[in-house]
């Protein structure tokens, strides 16, 4: 399977859509096309997980990468519309405890 990234910006952020699954084979190019979008100072990123279809571990370690650069830039990074497995999935790791996750999409 693959992943598909598309990436808007407006003024006052920058908003990515992600379709696909995010394994050991996808998570590379996610974390290739997402950390750069990380440089400079109070960045938000918004992450549309509504066409993916399953996350392993290596998708997760994605996301901590990219909150924790984020976070050290006074950035933010929030996810939206995840389905009901990615929420149990971050709920379980306690991740929801600390990420931005709503249900709309963030618009």
């Amino acid at each position: 399977m693959k992943v598909n990234i598309e990436k808007h910006q407006n003024e006052k952020e920058i908003l990515v859509s992600i379709t696909g699954e995010i394994d050991a084979y996808t998570a590379p190019k996610l974390r290739e096309e997402l950390l750069p979008l990380t440089e400079g100072k109070n960045k938000v990123i918004t992450v549309n997980l509504k066409d993916v279809s399953y996350m392993d571990s290596t998708g997760l370690g994605v996301f901590v990468g990219l909150f924790k650069q984020l976070n050290k830039n006074d950035g933010e990074l929030k996810l939206v519309e995840l389905s009901g497995t990615l929420k149990r999935l971050f709920k379980i790791t306690g991740l929801s405890n600390i990420m931005n996750i709503t249900e709309d999409g963030g618009r």
